[in-house]
């Protein structure tokens, strides 16, 4: 099974979303577009797992317990890597530090189960859109002079997911494996 870890999004920040994704699309109309019911923060990405260790995570991710309430606030919009060579279009997530801890609890719970840990700093986002070919997009990025700050919404997570992802001619299509409040 194909997997990741994340935290699923209340109705109506999808909503503010899919707005937003209706007024930048005019401007990256080549960009893939992420249908707004699979959009998600994800907390980590495992990839192909065989069935046997998808109870282990499942057991690990349990055991973590539960976590401090934090807010999420969904505002601005950026690149990754970067504006000249984008593959990734998202709206900025800022969070409280319980965001970040839960973060870190989740990666060293999976490294004990042999995912290795990300090179990368944890850096919450929500994808919006990816890019076939890393190259400027100046209509976009021009549009975020003018909305770039918008604030999309706020929310307190209770809970975080395992999630299943298939891919398909439609795109990406994800299911809950199991819930961990």
């Amino acid at each position: 099974m194909r997997a990741f870890i994340a935290i699923d999004l209340p109705e109506t920040l999808r909503d503010a979303l899919e707005r937003s994704q209706r007024i930048f699309r005019e401007w990256a109309p080549e960009a893939r577009w992420t249908r707004p019911q699979g959009i998600h923060l994800t907390l980590k990405f495992l990839g192909g797992i065989p069935d046997p260790q998808v109870e282990k995570v499942k057991q690990r991710l349990a055991a973590l317990g539960r976590f401090e309430p934090f807010r999420i606030e969904v505002r601005g919009f950026g690149f990754f890597p970067e504006a000249r060579r984008p593959r990734v279009f998202w709206a900025g997530v800022e969070a409280q530090l319980g965001l970040a801890e839960l973060a870190v609890r989740v990666e060293a719970a999976m490294e004990t189960l042999g995912f290795p840990r990300e090179d990368r700093p944890f850096h919450p986002h929500l994808t919006l859109a990816r890019f076939e070919e890393p190259r400027p997009q100046p209509d976009l990025e021009k549009a975020l002079g003018e909305f770039g700050e918008t604030f999309l919404g706020a929310f307190e997570p209770a809970e975080f997911f395992l999630f299943e992802s298939r891919l398909s001619p439609r795109g990406a299509e994800y299911r809950k494996v199991a819930r961990f409040p």
